[in-house]
């Protein structure tokens, strides 16, 4: 487990994270969502052992980060902001060298390596110095780096970043593949990965927490949960559906002949929405129950309007 308590870190008189407490079981990915700037960078260099905190603890499989900070850190995977590694070393060298750095040698360490390489799929550039490497194949080396010694705990901020759309589904299904006996805790601003790969979610601005919940329970908090989109070959008649019973309201979307239909917190409207259809003979291309917009959850929490 990895347990976060009242976790503050201040630089002068500006507070980056504030008394942040939460806690991480084995097996859960959790995304660590906010804005730029709301404390998430901070908070896992503090996990991680690389910033002191100003005041509170976090402890890492029952090692406190402060007092038992190399044991701590043993149990680690960690791909910081950025992924920083050494630009003149080839890849093979470099990761050599950090499951050197792990303790692993010989036949080990070359086993090490090359499993890390092959999960992130990186043999075609292991000759390459890492300068020349592209964003994405440099945010790859950082990963291998993260997962070589095979950790516990993977920490991982902003691991997709940079990466096509082919790259991002194979790290997603990497990060599943490994969570099953590991705790995951990513940041991101990507709020699909959130859908994609966590089983959790904790959104913080201004180092504060806001929410903590699974992504089903976030996007139930959104004003487009259990919302009834259509597409139709013609105009609809709003009125009609603003009457019907469970409805909020009606909204016409970009898309031609397009409307979101509402529900009342806690109603289901699909079935009196789609009677109202076959009755008025609607020719509806698209007909879709929403389980609600987390990007929409996002914005009124870290902007306040979500209380």
């Amino acid at each position: 487990m990895i347990e976060i308590s009242k976790l503050t870190k201040r630089f002068a008189q500006h507070t980056v994270v504030d008394d942040l407490s939460f806690r991480v079981e084995r097996g859960e990915v959790l995304g660590f969502l906010g804005p730029n700037g709301a404390g998430k960078s901070t908070t896992m260099k503090m996990l991680t052992g690389f910033l002191a905190p100003t005041s509170g603890t976090a402890s890492v499989l029952g090692f406190d980060i402060q007092k038992d900070r190399l044991k701590a850190q043993r149990q680690i995977g960690y791909l910081p902001e950025g992924a920083p590694c050494y630009g003149d070393m080839t890849v093979r060298s470099f990761l050599d060298f950090i499951a050197e750095v792990r303790g692993f040698k010989g036949a080990e360490k070359r086993q090490r390596v090359a499993k890390a390489v092959a999960q992130v799929e990186l043999e075609h550039v292991l000759e390459q110095s890492i300068e020349t490497l592209s964003k994405g194949f440099k945010r790859r080396v950082g990963l291998a780096q993260a997962i070589v010694h095979d950790p516990r705990v993977l920490i991982l901020d902003e691991p997709t970043d940079g990466l096509d759309p082919n790259q991002k589904h194979q790290v997603r299904k990497l990060i599943q593949s490994l969570s099953y006996d590991k705790i995951v805790i990513i940041s991101t601003h990507i709020l699909e990965e959130v859908s994609a790969v966590c089983t959790r979610a904790v959104v913080i601005a201004h180092g504060k927490l806001l929410a903590d919940g699974t992504p089903l329970e976030l996007e139930s908090r959104s004003r487009y949960h259990q919302a009834v989109t259509l597409v139709a070959e013609e105009p609809l008649d709003m009125v009609a559906l603003a009457a019907l019973p469970g409805v909020s309201g009606v909204e016409e979307n970009e898309r031609e002949h397009s409307l979101s239909v509402l529900a009342k917190p806690g109603e289901v409207i699909f079935p009196q929405v789609n009677a109202l259809i076959a009755q008025r003979g609607w020719r509806v291309k698209e007909l879709n129950v929403e389980r609600g917009r987390l990007d929409e959850v996002f914005r009124s929490l870290t902007r306040g309007e979500m209380v």
